[in-house]
């Protein structure tokens, strides 16, 4: 078989390897009784909100602060609130076979993520993704977080390939300018429908 022209893959997690995040956020907002956008609007796209992702992909602050922090932005109970924003967030199944696809093809692949904390709720625990990935990158772990161009850099780093000779798939599009910037191939990744022919094109799988 003829070598891929592209010798890694690298992807995010939560809305690449997962369903649409919006589509999660709704289900949520629909399960607490919140009225829709809540989330995006109040949480999410909040000033105060965008703070609490930050320190908490940063490792500044543990799960458990920003459960207490996000619900008192959105008026809901914080016990477990990253757990029950999550609940519905199910495997985009296409996307992880052509992960298992192009490493049995000898493409290199990574999952970097920016942390969204692993206790008391663990949101990668169904995934393996040690097993399923050579490399994991979680944010917290490096006191750094996307779309940090030093983030990319480590991931390269323990992947030992060079950034032009990655491709990298996210869903947030302001992750994808500093990668691309190194030299990667960048895709949104919104819809596995849409990106995996894309990846199978690129990766020649």
């Amino acid at each position: 078989m003829t070598s891929p022209r592209h010798q890694a893959l690298i992807t995010d997690f939560a809305g690449v390897l997962t369903d649409n995040l919006v589509e999660v956020y709704a289900r949520f907002e629909q399960r607490e009784g919140l009225r829709p956008m809540t989330f995006l609007s109040e949480g999410w796209g909040s000033p105060e909100g965008r703070l609490l992702y930050q320190q908490l992909e940063l490792g500044e602050i543990d799960q458990a602060e920003w459960n207490v922090g996000m619900a008192a932005l959105i008026g809901v109970r914080p016990e477990d609130l990253m757990g029950r924003l999550l609940l519905e967030m199910d495997p985009a199944y296409e996307m992880l076979r052509l992960v298992t696809d192009a490493r049995a093809a000898g493409v290199k692949t990574a999952v970097l993520t920016n942390s969204l904390g692993r206790a008391p709720y663990d949101p990668y625990a169904l995934y393996d993704l040690p097993g399923k990935f050579d490399v994991v990158v979680f944010s917290d772990r490096y006191a750094m977080r996307k779309p940090d161009p030093r983030i990319f850099e480590v991931t390269c780093e323990l992947l030992k390939v060079a950034p032009e000779d990655c491709v990298f798939v996210d869903d947030s599009e302001q992750n994808l300018p500093p990668a691309a910037a190194m030299g990667m191939v960048t895709l949104h990744g919104v819809d596995e429908q849409i990106t995996v022919p894309k990846l199978r094109r690129l990766l020649a799988i």
